[in-house]
């Protein structure tokens, strides 16, 4: 029997269709996962006007929500890594039932804290196996199938915008936490019983592509850490992710600061209230753009693809603060921002694959999408600024000065950093790796 490059007994290659079988799998467990980030942004004003709490007291479960979705992920990522998605997947199903049951039950602001503590640490635990699970089955396609994964996660909360808003009208916020958690976590267990991880020889070997540099050494989460180009990645996903996530936590307390959330919006023959239409069109948008962008970049190459993307995000938030008080252009710009900012959950975890291996790609991509953890520490304190000034402008321009920032390092320090690192490991690999 073959063996692989890693001493494992090699397998017989799979066909695409199951490839792919396994991706949709992956697909419908981050659609079930949205709503516990995209639809909190719905809660928010019920849970403040039947409590009394301040915004940004409430935030902050949103805020722990996504530090624990994201910090345990390396942690589930080994798990994954070493005893295969179905038991992680299973496991974080049941923590995001429960931890909306807690919140449909939750009259202190500290019940609330647990129960996003509790989706969060659930979430991450699909999140990271889903991705990581992608990245390992299509080396071939890295971009667009972790692109499409993430997707699920982007866009699965579009046709539940207007459920939850109805619910949340009919029967309180309370019974739309309890029935959308039920709901959301059992489907996650069903499908976790079809997740599978490849074996050696089971999948296509990495792309060759000239804009597409990848690396044939696998480094191990201690390496990664001590590698001084993963912290400029880390810092690169803080400052965009932040922009995104003020804008998901908010959306709809944005839109009724800027006294426009109830106000129609027409558009292509479809009227609906402004914060609906642009909550729904943010979802679609943020879920196209992954496997989108994802696409691209297998084409020509991560931090191209970078350098573009962050930069439309970076002048969408700008026309968004100089515009966004008008409801069709808040529509539109809002729409404009997700789709320049979702894709950062396609190309950072290719690009942490592309740069330090395969074999312990669920974990790596987990240190690295703790990022996005950081980076919500960031929108408690957007919301105190915004309550200081009494305008969202400060958070706008510093938002979209910090995608312009990370536009340029990625064309300008990244790429050309990220081309010596590979080049330094094909070469302490020697004659053996470089056959592998």
């Amino acid at each position: 029997m073959p063996i692989s490059a890693q001493g494992e007994a090699a397998s017989a290659r799979v066909s695409d269709g199951f490839r792919w079988t396994q991706l949709v799998i992956g697909v419908v467990c981050m659609t079930m996962i949205a709503n516990l980030q995209y639809g909190w942004t719905f809660f928010v004003p019920d849970i403040q006007k039947q409590f009394g709490w301040n915004r940004d007291a409430i935030q902050w479960a949103f805020t722990l929500f996504v530090l624990f979705e994201t910090w345990l992920v390396p942690v589930e990522g080994w798990f994954v890594d070493k005893y295969g998605p179905r038991v992680v997947v299973v496991f974080g199903g049941v923590l995001c039932a429960v931890g909306w049951v807690i919140n449909s039950y939750a009259t202190t602001l500290t019940m609330f804290y647990v129960g996003q503590v509790v989706a969060g640490i659930g979430a991450g635990g699909v999140y990271g196996t889903c991705v990581g699970n992608a990245l390992k089955w299509f080396p071939d396609k890295r971009g667009l199938a972790a692109g499409i994964t993430a997707a699920g996660f982007g866009a699965g909360s579009a046709l539940t915008v207007a459920p939850i808003q109805a619910m949340i009208a009919d029967k309180g916020f309370q019974a739309a936490f309890f029935s959308f958690g039920i709901g959301q976590g059992v489907i996650v267990v069903i499908m976790a019983m079809f997740l599978l991880s490849p074996k050696a020889g089971q999948v296509p070997p990495p792309v060759v592509n000239a804009a597409v540099v990848q690396t044939r050494r696998n480094y191990s989460p201690a390496e990664v850490l001590r590698q001084p180009i993963f912290w400029l990645m880390y810092f690169m996903f803080v400052i965009v992710g932040a922009g995104g996530l003020m804008v998901t936590a908010n959306l709809k307390p944005i839109a009724a600061d800027l006294h426009i959330d109830k106000t129609p919006v027409t558009l292509m023959g479809v009227t609906m209230a402004a914060v609906t239409f642009a909550a729904t069109l943010d979802r679609i948008l943020n879920g196209l753009t992954r496997p989108f962008f994802g696409w691209v970049s297998d084409k020509i190459g991560r931090e191209n693809t970078m350098f573009i993307a962050f930069g439309m995000e970076g002048i969408g938030i700008y026309l968004l603060y100089l515009w966004g008080h008008d409801p069709v252009w808040f529509v539109l710009l809002s729409g404009f921002v997700f789709f320049a900012w979702g894709e950062i959950y396609s190309l950072f975890p290719s690009t942490c694959t592309d740069t330090f291996g395969s074999k312990f790609a669920a974990t790596n991509a987990g240190l690295l999408y703790t990022a996005k953890g950081t980076a919500a520490l960031l929108v408690p304190f957007a919301n105190a600024m915004q309550q200081s000034h009494g305008t969202w402008d400060a958070v706008f321009l510093i938002a979209a000065g910090a995608n312009i920032l990370a536009s340029l390092l990625a064309i300008a320090v990244l790429k050309p950093w990220r081309a010596g690192v590979i080049r330094k490991g094909q070469a302490e690999m020697g004659p053996i790796g470089a056959a592998a």
